[in-house]
């Protein structure tokens, strides 16, 4: 500790012990002689008159029953009253942190940090000495009582609130009826005016009715939360909108009655009132749209509209699939005819990928898709991929690991196939770095940047295609241990620690979001969007590629000269190439 921190702490044990005579002196019985005066009175701040009298009984039946007086008033000495010094407010926050960090940033704390005197405190709501547990029947904070408490400040709300089907519910002895501090909270008193229309029918509303348990038991519609979002109302909320309505707006705020009561605000007798507040102008034709819309349920409702707008929309999900998967139909065709034509004319000569080399691509390419699906679908299972995997999480699990396997499996044959075979070593020297690599890489720079017009030169295999291969062979291995890990997470810690296992979790996660991205932007462009091979390039089909992009994209990779003998219509003569064993 340094020489200030004891220091400071010798400083604050003197005066505890200072203070302590003065403390040991002034016992509950000498508070008491005048405070169990029931007249005892003062007038506070405000000119209110407060009785100061305590009732021991109730004193001793509180929360505070084993505190003394000195304890919560310890401003005060043996000489009070004499001394004429007025009782500071009781400091509730040397017991109760949390909660008075939560009143300090309530409506109620930040008046009385403004100066309010007739802000809400600790004592207003909890009482003074008779501080009681929400939980009993006698606490001004029971769910019985609250509206009574609040009330004290804010009568109307109070009125209102007994009037709706929310305070008659609670005087009925519904538990699950709102209270104030359901809506408000409760330390962290919120005022909710002016507040975002998405926070008061996501965050207030919502928590009740969009409750399964609270619609069922309580025969309460199941849809209005749902069919609310997907309203005007609704989605314009959620994307910022201040003007949008909310559940309030509409229903009222504190006054909450249903439709059929003439009182309330979506009587039929009062809606175009309810809606001209928003939609100036508004007559009853407006106010006969609905907001709580389910368009795939309104067949088996009586309203008329409901029932058209059913049929409407049945008839244009039958028109897109019908007219768009047509289309579709069509243009697929049209394309392959295309393409095919396209490639017979051109011819592609220069064989690229041997066939052992294609199987191995593709089998790691249906591995690595099937992978990226079912990992995602793990990760999300509230999302569109997974709901199209269905509902079962086993289902999905295992899908992955097969995959992870497969993967895995292609990997090992790879790898003996680079050992064992000719064309295999040669696939390894003609990939592996060197530095006019680093030449290229500046070249490239320099080329695509506009600072030089000649492109690098290429041999067999540039440094694109080399940061490619070895990022696959370090993803496949980063991917395989971290995923056998948590696959087999309870014998890996037998041997090692729990975190070691979370960690490979995380780099699991965030090496497939690499993967994902780096195929999507950097392969899928040089072998669908790179103009000289768009559509797509075939190599990874046929391997072949043609002489024309083999002499822009690899100059130095030595090529046979094409046969002098045209080809018959439609075929091209098939050139083996010192590049036959490698990526397209």
């Amino acid at each position: 500790m340094s020489v200030w921190g004891k220091w400071l702490l010798g400083g604050a044990a003197l005066g505890f012990w200072l203070q302590l005579p003065a403390l040991a002196g002034l016992g509950d019985r000498d508070c008491l002689e005048c405070h169990s005066d029931k007249t005892l009175t003062k007038t506070n701040a405000v000119g209110k008159e407060i009785s100061l009298f305590v009732d021991p009984a109730k004193l001793a039946a509180s929360a505070h029953r084993t505190n003394t007086c000195a304890s919560c008033h310890s401003d005060l000495t043996e000489k009070h009253p004499d001394d004429n010094l007025v009782a500071q407010a009781v400091n509730c926050r040397a017991c109760h942190t949390r909660q008075s960090q939560s009143y300090g940033a309530s409506v109620h704390g930040r008046a009385v940090k403004s100066g309010d005197a007739s802000a809400a405190t600790c004592r207003d709501c909890h009482d003074s000495h008779e501080v009681l547990p929400p939980s009993s029947p006698a606490s001004p904070l029971h769910v019985s009582r609250q509206a009574e408490t609040c009330g004290a400040c804010h009568d109307q709300q109070a009125k209102d609130l007994a009037e709706s089907v929310h305070g008659k519910a609670l005087a009925a002895g519904v538990r699950d009826a709102p209270t104030c501090t359901d809506c408000h909270s409760e330390h962290n008193i919120k005022s909710l005016t002016g507040d975002a229309s998405r926070k008061i029918s996501a965050d207030v509303c919502s928590r009740c009715h969009a409750s399964e348990r609270l619609n069922t038991k309580y025969n309460l519609p199941a849809d209005r939360v749902r069919t609310f979002f997907d309203s005007y109302h609704g989605l314009a909320s959620q994307y910022g909108s201040t003007l949008a309505a909310n559940c309030g707006s509409c229903h009222g705020y504190h006054k909450i009655l249903p439709s059929a009561d003439p009182g309330s605000t979506i009587h039929p007798a009062h809606l175009v009132a309810t809606c001209g507040k928003c939609h100036p102008g508004a007559n009853e034709m407006f106010s006969l749209s609905k907001i709580h819309v389910d368009i795939a349920a309104a067949r088996s409702t009586s309203d008329l509209g409901s029932q058209i707008n059913w049929w409407v929309r049945k008839l244009y999900l039958l028109l897109i699939v019908g007219v768009i998967g047509a289309m579709l139909v069509h243009n697929f065709l049209l394309f392959f005819k295309k393409v095919a034509a396209h490639l017979r004319t051109t011819g592609r000569p220069v064989l690229r990928m041997s066939r052992s080399q294609r199987w191995q691509h593709a089998v790691l390419a249906l591995s690595f898709i099937a992978l990226a699906i079912t990992g995602f679908a793990l990760k999300f299972p509230d999302s569109w991929v997974a709901t199209l995997m269905g509902s079962s999480e086993s289902f999905r699990r295992w899908s992955h690991r097969g995959a992870g396997i497969v993967l895995l499996l292609v990997g090992a044959y790879h790898l003996v196939y680079l050992l064992a075979s000719r064309d295999g070593r040669r696939l390894v020297q003609d990939l592996f770095p060197v530095k006019k690599d680093l030449a290229d890489v500046w070249a490239a720079i320099r080329y695509l940047t506009g600072l030089s017009s000649e492109k690098p030169q290429i041999g067999r295999f540039g440094y694109a295609e080399k940061m490619e291969y070895w990022a696959v062979v370090w993803g496949t291995l980063l991917m395989g241990v971290t995923g056998l890990m948590i696959w087999f997470k309870m014998d890996v810690t037998h041997w090692l620690p729990r975190w070691l296992v979370d960690v490979a979790l995380t780099i699991h996660y965030y090496e497939a979001i690499l993967a994902c991205l780096a195929i999507v932007v950097w392969h899928f462009y040089h072998v669908l969007f790179d103009p000289d091979v768009y559509p797509v390039n075939l190599a990874c089909w046929d391997g072949k590629v043609s002489q024309h992009w083999q002499a822009e994209e690899h100059p130095l990779d030595p090529t046979p000269k094409a046969s002098a003998a045209a080809p018959p219509v439609g075929r091209a003569p098939e050139i083996e190439t010192h590049s036959r064993s490698g990526p397209p």
